[in-house]
């Protein structure tokens, strides 16, 4: 029997929807949306609440990519436990509070954001119910199993029967008219990184900042052979100017004045290629 899935309890729904409602209110310059998502993460998702541990068990099924077989089982296999251990009553109350804050604080149309690997996260949630029946269990294991086997965070090929595809359908739908075309996967992934820093100290958000950073440097240095900056001193030096600027960052604070720069960057580097 197929259990219907129900995403404003879906922890990892709710918080990559968050993420991605945070991304359009800074490229949008909405600082204060930015900065009411950001305190709701902050209170909902710090360490220690029933969420965060819900968060952990989700994330370390679907942020697990590359791994053997037999490692992707373990990991699989210490979730549920780690899943089992989470004080329902508290997680049930805490989700309660967190989709009261949203949808006074924020807006209610986070639930409708199209969050690219939402039937993986539709899946893991059927693996950690205790309504889905164990055939079901074990095929959904499987394929997150083989999921977990693969470089990178692709989605399930098939059909999967928990999986409402309507409402799939209809989040690509939404998201795709609003946003998904105004940035570049590189932009995305920026912002990805800056607000999910406040959960590790901006560490994982410096180290991408400083490859990125690296690479857009290359790119403009090979743009600056081509001829239309030759034969023109003025966009020369205005792109000399901006590959000094990217060279100071790596002695400056992180700033959201630091990252517009670098998202300009990243587009301007897109139309030179």
């Amino acid at each position: 029997m197929k259990v219907k899935h129900n995403k404003k309890r879906n922890v990892a729904f709710v918080y990559e929807a968050l993420v991605r409602a945070t991304t359009v209110a800074v490229v949008k310059q909405e600082h204060d949306k930015k900065d009411k998502i950001l305190q709701v993460l902050r209170k909902h998702f710090a360490p220690g609440t029933e969420l965060r541990k819900d968060l952990d068990c989700y994330r370390s099924l679907y942020e697990s990519q590359g791994v053997d077989k037999n490692t992707a089982e373990r990991i699989l296999r210490e979730s549920r436990i780690q899943k089992s251990t989470i004080d329902s009553q508290k997680l049930f109350e805490q989700q309660s509070n967190l989709i009261r804050d949203i949808n006074k604080d924020v807006s209610s149309d986070v639930f409708n954001y199209f969050v690219p690997n939402y039937r993986t996260l539709a899946s893991i949630a059927q693996i950690f119910s205790d309504k889905t029946t164990p055939k079901s269990r074990v095929i959904l294991e499987n394929e997150i199993i083989s999921i977990m086997q693969k470089s990178q965070n692709n989605e399930f090929s098939g059909e999967l029967n928990p999986v409402d595809n309507i409402v799939y359908k209809s989040f690509v739908g939404k998201f795709n008219s609003k946003y998904e075309d105004t940035l570049l996967s590189e932009q995305k992934d920026l912002l990805t990184h800056y607000i999910s820093s406040f959960s590790d100290n901006a560490l994982q958000l410096k180290i991408f900042l400083n490859e990125e950073i690296g690479r857009l440097k290359d790119n403009l240095a090979t743009a600056r052979q081509q001829k239309e900056f030759t034969e023109d001193q003025e966009m020369l030096e205005k792109l000399d100017s901006t590959i000094k600027l990217l060279e100071s960052f790596s002695k400056a604070e992180i700033s959201e004045d630091i990252l517009r720069c670098v998202l300009k960057t990243q587009k301007l580097s897109k139309e030179l290629a």
